[in-house]
């Protein structure tokens, strides 16, 4: 049992595992900023762009049953925006970290020089072709 329980113990607190945790978090606390980003910003402006329709009340009744399709057309536009968001913080993000670019001396190619063997033979063969 004691094997066990150091078998938990490793396993537990394994430093991967704690990585994982805490990022878990971070992803759980971002995606309040996120959802709050386009529920109380993007959203309203969506809602005047659209003459203020709620796609959330669209529904199909069959008898007692109701479609709600327009829960899914919401949960849609919620995940585009949600992934445009994350688009435009994470593209922001690596233009902070990206460090200034250094103007590179840009140096002139130079062509090798053809040893004199070479130069007398290319001579030679191109009078033979001539011939």
């Amino acid at each position: 049992m004691k094997k066990f329980f150091n078998e938990f113990k490793e396993f537990a607190v394994k430093g991967n595992m704690i990585d994982l945790a805490i990022g878990v978090m971070i992803g759980t606390a971002f995606s309040a900023v996120t959802n709050s980003i386009v529920k109380d910003i993007f959203m309203p402006f969506i809602g005047l762009l659209m003459n203020g329709i709620d796609f959330s009340a669209l529904c199909y009744k069959i008898g007692e049953a109701s479609i709600n399709y327009g829960l899914l057309i919401q949960a849609v536009l919620n995940f585009i925006i949600t992934a445009f968001v994350l688009f435009l913080t994470i593209k922001f993000i690596a233009k902070l970290k990206r460090e200034p670019e250094k103007e590179e001396v840009k140096e002139e190619v130079k062509e090798p020089e053809i040893p004199e063997d070479i130069k007398l033979l290319t001579e030679i063969r191109d009078l033979l072709k001539k011939q």
